[in-house]
């Protein structure tokens, strides 16, 4: 992480789950590139420290995440500059641009500001982390998680990634998103193949709710993109039958 420039100076925290439920976690006030082994900390499934190491003060956010999700067991946050713009700017990653992140991660939603090290960080992460396997953080940073410390950083790597592709294709006059029916294909294969189960069709972003698939509980996601408030995206997307609709109605207003 260090190496890559996806955090700096004592930036970022990296924390894995042993099999016994206790946390090996990076230490506070550390600097990533300098960090030895004897510095590691380790804590109970509270975060308890177990030994005199102590670890960083953003451990409650992988706390929650392990308790949110059984199957993770190592947790990455960090700052990478092309992630953490979209994060600044208050936009969710969560257009369907690239088949091979629809397959993979999925989209990164975008959690509200709340203070790092506290409470408010956590409770605006928790809604999200169920149906995510990353998420950007308003004004903060970015946090993957996976199976094992190397699907985790994989996921924060194909964040950094896909932003930095979204941002180039920005400055070359906009990217075009994948169609409706190969973003359901790929939706199918990727579940089919296990890199993410049915769980993930409940994400809030705006190419599952256009493919209006069902989420587990049984609910069907609405049309379009949710609000700025809801994902940072800060614009909606209309279905064409929607628009024409629109459109029809301020013809017939402008007539009468």
């Amino acid at each position: 992480m260090y190496e890559r420039s996806y955090v700096v100076s004592s930036d970022g925290n990296i924390s894995v789950r042993l099999d016994d439920g206790r946390i090996v976690a990076t230490p506070t006030m550390t600097c990533k590139g300098r960090m030895t082994e004897d510095s590691l900390a380790l804590t109970d499934a509270d975060g308890k420290p177990l030994t005199d190491r102590k670890a960083s003060s953003e451990l409650a956010m992988h706390l929650l995440i392990y308790r949110e999700r059984s199957d993770v067991k190592a947790v990455c946050h960090a700052h990478p500059p092309h992630g953490t713009a979209f994060a600044v700017a208050g936009l969710a990653i969560d257009e369907p641009i690239l088949s091979e992140v629809i397959l993979t991660l999925g989209c990164v939603p975008l959690a509200s500001y709340g203070t790092p090290s506290t409470d408010e960080l956590t409770e605006a992460m928790r809604p999200l982390v169920k149906h995510h396997n990353a998420l950007l953080m308003a004004n903060h940073g970015a946090v993957a998680y996976g199976a094992d410390l190397w699907q985790a950083f994989d996921r924060l790597e194909t964040l950094e990634h896909t932003a930095r592709i979204a941002i180039l294709s920005r400055i070359l006059g906009g990217s075009k998103n994948l169609p409706t029916d190969a973003i359901e294909k790929l939706i199918n294969v990727r579940e089919a193949a296990g890199y993410l189960g049915e769980g993930a069709r409940c994400q809030a972003c705006g190419y599952l709710h256009e493919t209006q698939l069902t989420c587990p509980s049984g609910d069907r996601p609405s049309t379009g993109y949710r609000g700025p408030a809801e994902n940072g995206s800060g614009k909606i997307a209309l279905t064409r039958e929607e628009l024409v609709e629109l459109l029809s109605q301020a013809v017939s207003r402008g007539e009468s």
